[in-house]
C-alpha cells in the first residue's frame, strides 16, 4: 500500500483546519485607567474577529456600566497618528497610541487620559482564563495597529 495515497489527504485535511481556525479567530485588547470596581474605572475593549476590526465596548464607573463605541476613522489629534471612537450622543474621542498605551483625548479639555492594557483572567488562582484577550502589552499593541490604525 502506497504510504503517499493515505498521508495526503490526512495532511489536506489539517491545512484546511488550521487554516479555517485561523480565518475565525477572534482578539481583543483591552485597555483601562483606574481600578476595577471604584467610581473612576474606564475601560476600553478593541475586538478583531475574522481577521478584521470588530466592535469596540466602552465601560465606565463602579458598577462597569458598559456603551456600545463606533469606529469614526484613522485622524490626526495635533500632528499624532490615531483612530477616532464615537461614543453615544455623538461624542467623539482620538485614540493615539504612545508606545505600548493609548492616550484618549475628547473635545473637552477635561477629557485626556492614558489607558494602559489590561490583564483579564485569573488572578492567584481565581477566575477563568480569557482564551481570546491579548496576553500582554505587546499583543494588544498589535491589535490595535493591525485592525484600528490601518
Amino acid at each position: 500500500m502506497n504510504l503517499n495515497i493515505i498521508l495526503r489527504p490526512v495532511m489536506v485535511m489539517v491545512i484546511m483546519l488550521v487554516a479555517t481556525a485561523g480565518a475565525f479567530a477572534q482578539k481583543v485588547a483591552n485597555y483601562s485607567v483606574g481600578k476595577y470596581g471604584e467610581e473612576g474605572y474606564e475601560h476600553f475593549s478593541f475586538w478583531s474577529k475574522s481577521g478584521k476590526r470588530a466592535e469596540i465596548k466602552y465601560a465606565y464607573g463602579k458598577d462597569s456600566k458598559e456603551l456600545s463605541v463606533s469606529y469614526a476613522g484613522k485622524g490626526s489629534y495635533k500632528g499624532q497618528k490615531c483612530f477616532k471612537v464615537m461614543l453615544p450622543g455623538n461624542y467623539l474621542l482620538y485614540v493615539i497610541p504612545t508606545g505600548l498605551k493609548l492616550r484618549i483625548v475628547g473635545p473637552a479639555k477635561n477629557f485626556d487620559k492614558v489607558f494602559e492594557w489590561e490583564y483579564e483572567g485569573p488572578v492567584n488562582g481565581v477566575g477563568t482564563f480569557c482564551n481570546v484577550c491579548a496576553q500582554d502589552e505587546k499583543e494588544a499593541k498589535v491589535v490595535i495597529d493591525r485592525y484600528f490604525m490601518r
